[in-house]
């Protein structure tokens, strides 16, 4: 899959973008004053949806945050959807990040694995596993492995992923969108160094997380 076109916002973002501000516009007609908190949800939305271009690092050996928002998580852990022990980043999106998915390396999609849970916040650990979620495992031409998985938050209760198994991933490529606050995990072998800190803030694409 191609990266996507879009003007700024996000494809996912017009329905509620047109939604919003025709209502805003509606309301304006009849009162300006009762309009207000109706303009307030249609900025809001604007800014959520929004999806700007981003400048991929060169380096070959860099994995790319996919996300946007701030890392909670560095540690070594157990990857259960490539079964191996594994360095897991993972960014928390609160509700004013960028919510486009980004394929952090370049490599072939192996699996792609769904699964349905809850909507627990996913700021706590407990997300990882027990959220709904959607994982992809990616080879990439080095042989190593990284698995990046998209998890539902608190108020999220869509995962979009358009891509598939044995498709080819681009660095950078746009490949999913969680919607209304979330978190992606990623995976990688023990041996990649590490290149953030819990706390940091983080920008799809053009954050390098670890090297290999």
């Amino acid at each position: 899959m191609s990266n996507y076109p879009h003007p700024i916002i996000a494809r996912e973002g017009w329905p509620f973008v047109v939604l919003t501000l025709a209502t805003a516009a509606g309301v304006t007609y009849f009162s300006a004053l009762a309009s207000i908190p109706f303009w307030i949800i249609a900025v809001f939305v604007l800014q959520f949806f929004r999806d700007p271009a981003r400048v991929i690092p060169q380096n070959p050996s860099a994995v790319l945050s996919p996300a946007d928002g701030r890392i909670v998580v560095v540690a070594k852990a157990h990857d259960p959807y490539a079964n191996r022990d594994a360095l897991k980043i993972s960014v928390f999106m609160n509700v004013f990040n960028v919510h486009s998915n980004r394929s952090p390396v370049d490599g072939k999609i192996e699996r792609v694995q769904y699964f349905p849970g809850r909507f627990v916040n996913a700021d706590l650990d407990k997300a990882s596993l027990e959220n709904e979620r959607n994982a992809l495992t990616i080879r990439t031409g080095n042989g190593e492995t990284v698995t990046c998985v998209q998890v539902a938050g608190l108020i999220a209760r869509r995962i979009l992923c358009y891509v598939h198994a044995d498709e080819e991933l681009k660095r950078g490529q746009r490949y999913g969108f969680i919607r209304f606050g979330s978190r992606v995990d990623v995976y990688l072998p023990l041996s990649a160094r590490p290149k953030v800190t819990v706390g940091d803030k983080v920008s799809a694409t053009e954050t390098v997380l670890a090297e290999f």
